[in-house]
């Protein structure tokens, strides 16, 4: 849902906006009832699309609904997910339907109504570069304005390792084309590669296809020891709260990378009613339908290669954690690769890019999620969805969008919002945590 016409009147903005995924549509929402702070929010894809190639029926989110664009900084903001049903109308189906979780295509489409309600958010407009001579020069396709400060919200792209991306086509391709090229796969051999949510949710989907779609054989593959569940109880959520992100980005960085190795399910789990649903098919196909072998579940396995089969069209090769000198193999006529994702180039940047300090390779941020460079403070760089090592696997879940989003909106107002108060936990010694247990 776009606006047709990219012209924009204003030349000079307070902030612009590279990008407009939820990270950045969260920022344009909560700066939209502020006038005094012109904005600009900027993306190169033609309409609103948000994992488009992944709405498979039935799929959900994982967080809670009030994890939307603001309600967690702003519940009275008008661009929240409850404002979104009210204004369709459906406010009491919603309720009455009792969902367990929020279907992910009704969030699409909210992110999408989010899009057509502002107009300071334009697409189909790529930037093509950015540099600083006393602001910052936006180039476009279009034109050139200038901003007094940046805001990166440029999101992921599909993650395939090196030793396949050669050979991605119509029958080896990413979970992000699924709904696209994942058709007429009946009578065929299909394996998914990649064990978290994304995984798990085209698994499901190929094996509950009817008779004349139902692959021949649907294989599972994943390195971890089993397709373990996500953990979301209450003290592990606390993990995606302000008061911890504030802790997190203050250990040192040996810590802050044994902590994401270590707590990796609580952000990259499966959903238990997915594994649930998968687990009934599974019973469903062995003893009902008599269909022992349509399923192949190989966890605790790390693909080694991927070549052309002999009697198929590809051969895949695994090696087992446990047992490294065993390799297996595995004939498919289609490979879906569910590996993740990866932050996407900001090529753009060029221009100032030997001005901006880098930390694990990352853009390196402040407190107010600025990057550290060697410009005028006032001129700020902000980062959405970058900096994982530095802020936590908070920093690319939708549960911490809206208050980071308040966080980079008040440094541009030059203000400070009221935190919501602090974990139960403390995190930190009261010596060494600056007060921060007294509010979040």
């Amino acid at each position: 849902m776009g606006h047709e016409n990219p012209n924009h009147p204003l030349a000079h903005y307070r902030c612009v906006g590279v990008g407009v995924g939820p990270a950045n549509l969260s920022l344009a929402s909560l700066l939209h009832g502020h006038a005094e702070v012109s904005n600009l929010f900027l993306d190169r894809k033609a309409a609103f699309g948000w994992h488009d190639g992944q709405q498979m029926p039935g799929a959900t989110l994982q967080v809670s609904l009030f994890k939307d664009l603001v309600s967690l900084a702003d519940p009275t903001n008008p661009f929240s997910f409850l404002a979104y049903l009210h204004d369709q109308g459906r406010l009491y189906h919603f309720l009455n339907a009792d969902f367990s979780a929020v279907p992910r295509q009704e969030f699409r489409n909210y992110l999408a109504w989010a899009c057509a309600r502002n107009s300071n958010i334009v697409f189909g407009e790529e930037v093509h570069e950015v540099g600083f001579e006393g602001v910052f020069r936006i180039r476009t396709g279009c034109r050139t304005v200038t901003a007094d400060n940046i805001v990166l919200g440029v999101g992921s792209r599909p993650f395939v390792p090196p030793h396949a991306r050669p050979q991605l086509g119509p029958t080896q391709y990413h979970v992000s084309e699924f709904m696209d090229l994942a058709r007429d796969l009946g009578g065929k051999r299909v394996v998914v590669i990649g064990g978290g949510q994304s995984g798990a949710e085209a698994f499901l989907d190929l094996i509950s296809r009817t008779a004349a779609e139902l692959p021949r054989r649907v294989v599972w593959v994943s390195r971890r020891r089993n397709y373990f569940p996500i953990d979301d109880s209450p003290f592990t959520n606390d993990f995606y709260m302000p008061s911890h992100s504030d802790y997190f980005y203050n250990l040192p960085s040996d810590a802050r990378k044994v902590f994401n190795e270590r707590q990796l399910l609580s952000s990259d789990g499966i959903s238990e009613e997915t594994l649930r649903s998968i687990y009934q098919r599974l019973y469903v196909h062995r003893f009902i339908n008599g269909l022992p072998d349509l399923v192949g579940l190989y966890p605790n396995r790390e693909v080694t290669e991927v070549s052309r089969g002999i009697v198929c069209a590809w051969d895949i090769a695994t090696r087992h954690n446990d047992q490294p000198g065993e390799v297996e193999h595995h004939e498919a006529d289609v490979i879906i690769w569910a590996t993740g994702y990866s932050p996407a180039a900001t090529d753009f940047l060029a221009p100032i890019a030997d001005r901006l300090e880098r930390e694990d390779g990352e853009l390196r941020v402040d407190q107010d999620f600025a990057v550290r460079w060697d410009g005028p403070s006032h001129h700020s760089i902000f980062v959405q969805n970058g900096a994982r090592q530095q802020r936590g696997l908070a920093d690319p879940n939708l549960s911490l969008n809206a208050w980071r989003s308040q966080r980079i909106a008040d440094r541009v107002r030059g203000v400070r919002s009221d935190e919501q108060l602090a974990s139960f936990i403390e995190w930190s010694t009261k010596d060494t945590a600056d007060n921060s247990w007294v509010m979040g």
